[in-house]
């Protein structure tokens, strides 16, 4: 097959993702570029490619990451399942390629102290003379992203009205159009009614920058400048951090896994389970401390007489 016939097959199956599968604009993105790449390395072209041409392909990765590995293969491995689907292959030369596994590592996150430095970082630029609505701002982005656990793309593209006074939850449209209800701290309710003060009404976002709403990149910039100033080094620090740092300190609060899954819009709790990663000690001593054996007397288990 030719270049232009792999182009229109990979947009096909772009749409297929994005309508049927109902994939991330993020991963439909990754799995695009992927294809595109592979499709100018193969000879015989991508969609026509054999299980050799696979293989060689394959080896050509081998001083990827393994995380990267794992997305490739995902991606070719679903649209020549899509091709077979579509009866345009008969084989399924996919097969062919590795599984490495995405080898989750522990997300990074931030201590209780390193929270407090960051409000404690955000009311000194708040005390400041003149005030700056900016600052007031960065208060109710900060106090969503810790305060509820908001993906970047979700918080930056608000709508203006999205937060009311009289509702203590937003219902947000995340990941493969998958609505999930998410509550709302009073702070961050606050914050959020006295940064829309400055907010021209006409504007159909909460956070606007420009023609549109604020972008992702600023709002890591932002984050970033903040945490230098609170003492936190910029590889420590960054919105999805604060994301991952209100689901640790949730779960380390005692909430349940399956209603942290709910609030982080993860439609698998193998993904909520990373945040499992608490302090042995502290399961150890809440074991200790909650068991309903904790205040029964131990029984003697000494050596009895015959």
């Amino acid at each position: 097959m030719s270049a232009a016939d792999d182009a229109a097959l990979i947009e096909r199956f772009l749409e297929m993702m994005a309508a049927e599968a109902g994939a991330s604009a993020n991963t439909i993105a990754a799995y695009g570029t992927d294809l595109r790449l592979a499709s100018g390395v193969l000879s015989g072209g991508l969609a026509g490619a054999d299980k050799a041409g696979i293989e060689r392909l394959a080896q050509d990765w081998r001083d990827l990451s393994r995380a990267t590995v794992a997305r490739k293969s995902a991606a070719l491995r679903r649209f020549y399942a899509f091709l077979a689907d579509e009866g345009l292959r008969a084989d399924d030369p996919g097969k062919a390629l590795p599984r490495p596994g995405a080898g989750r590592s522990l997300p990074k996150t931030l201590s209780g102290g390193d929270v407090e430095r960051l409000f404690a970082a955000i009311e000194a630029r708040i005390s400041r003379e003149p005030k700056d609505p900016r600052d007031l701002r960065l208060l109710a982005l900060v106090e969503l992203l810790y305060g509820s656990g908001l993906r970047a793309t979700e918080l930056v593209s608000l709508p203006r009205g999205a937060v009311q006074p009289d509702k203590p939850y937003l219902i947000l449209k995340g990941k493969g159009g998958r609505e999930r209800l998410v509550p709302l701290s009073d702070r961050a309710r606050a914050a959020v009614a006295v940064w829309r003060e400055h907010v021209d009404a006409k504007r159909p976002w909460l956070f606007p920058s420009g023609k549109a709403h604020l972008s992702r990149v600023r709002l890591f910039q932002m984050i970033r400048a903040l945490g230098a100033e609170a003492g936190i080094p910029p590889d420590r620090i960054s919105p999805h951090v604060l994301r991952h740092a209100f689901a640790t300190h949730l779960l380390e609060g005692g909430a349940d896994l399956r209603a942290l899954q709910a609030m982080l819009g993860h439609a698998d709790i193998a993904t909520t389970e990373i945040y499992t990663h608490v302090d042995s000690a502290r399961l150890v001593a809440l074991v200790n401390e909650r068991h309903p054996l904790a205040d029964k007397p131990r029984v003697d288990v000494g050596k009895r007489d015959a």
